[in-house]
């Protein structure tokens, strides 16, 4: 049985604060908390204005009362994450200052999705609101910025229903923007020049399952990577169908798209309404799909901003001057 941290506190000087000692249990993952070079300490230092001493096993926190306990709850999750994947990425860190900063509750196993590969939990509140509306909704819309985790989610998730058996078959599309003239102009063959446009959902894949495994799945039919055209026609049943790049489908698209759905499956699409690629003058069928199907119970709409961002910390700061910019002045 694993033990967890134990907490002890002891007065500092007078005008110094208060000062908790948390005490890890196993020396080996207390020295991956610390991060390299205590990197990790670092990053809670600066996101909550707290220090930190690492020796040993052990973390002196000190700060103001409120501080040290957002502190303590950021050891306490981390080392809770570092019992059940054994590792600990930057990425991590900011996840659970951001959900702790936001007050929300701890990610346990019921919140996480455990796929072949890897363990993948919720790094931001939304994301957290995203993977529940995924649980309790059969069509879910995920609006906002790149690098949020929007398409790499939902994948997970498919992959976490196919592996459990709730679903036989996962189908991952796109608009292929360029569709006509230009995509003629490249090399090859059909596949060949639709493949570039969905290398993203089979890199989410590969993330999620062994590569044999990805091609074993993909050559027998239950995962199924295809541009959006190859979806008319078609009725999808017992299946976890993804549409992403949702804002370069044309209205009509999208209708044509969310009328696959057949028994016993869900649907993800996701998009991002500030990156639109249609010709000028054609409106988005994402934009449309949310003006005409937002208020709808069955139906999960999900939004996030530069503050979901979990790629580079640069990337965050990116969106965030490009959102400032197109506020109207006032």
């Amino acid at each position: 049985m694993m033990v967890g941290p134990r907490k002890s506190a002891a007065k500092q000087p007078p005008g110094t604060g208060t000062m908790v000692v948390r005490d890890f249990s196993d020396n080996a993952l207390a020295q991956m908390l610390f991060g390299p070079h205590n990197s990790h300490l670092e990053r809670i230092e600066r996101g909550l204005g707290v220090v930190l001493n690492g020796r040993g096993n052990q973390i002196a926190i000190s700060g103001g009362g409120a501080s040290i306990a957002d502190a303590v709850r950021v050891l306490d999750d981390l080392y809770a994450l570092l019992q059940r994947q054994g590792h600990l990425e930057s990425a991590d860190v900011d996840g659970v200052l951001r959900m702790v900063q936001a007050g929300e509750a701890p990610v346990g196993d019921d919140r996480s999705l455990l796929t072949r590969k890897r363990r993948i939990v919720p790094r931001t509140p939304v994301q957290a609101q995203y993977l529940d509306a995924m649980d309790k909704k059969m069509l879910v819309f995920g609006l906002g910025p790149a690098g949020t985790g929007k398409t790499y989610l939902a994948v997970a998730k498919a992959v976490t229903l196919m592996m459990a058996g709730q679903v036989d078959r996962i189908v991952l599309s796109r608009p292929a923007v360029e569709a006509g003239e230009r995509l003629g102009f490249l090399p090859g063959d059909l596949k060949d020049k639709v493949d570039p446009y969905l290398r993203p959902l089979y890199d989410a894949l590969h993330d999620m399952l062994p590569g044999d495994q990805v091609a074993k799945k993909l050559l027998a039919g239950d995962i199924e990577v295809a541009p959006l055209a190859f979806m008319r026609g078609r009725t999808l049943a017992n299946s976890f169908v993804i549409l992403d790049e949702a804002q370069n489908t044309t209205p009509m698209q999208m209708m044509m798209f969310l009328t696959r759905m057949g028994e016993n499956s869900r649907m993800v699409v996701t998009g991002d309404l500030t990156q639109v690629d249609l010709p000028p003058g054609t409106k988005s069928g994402l934009l449309d799909a949310v003006e005409i199907l937002e208020g709808e119970n069955d139906i999960g709409f999900v939004r996030f901003s530069h503050l979901d961002v979990v790629r580079h910390s640069l990337v965050a700061k990116i969106i965030k001057a490009y959102e400032q910019r197109k506020r109207p002045k006032s």
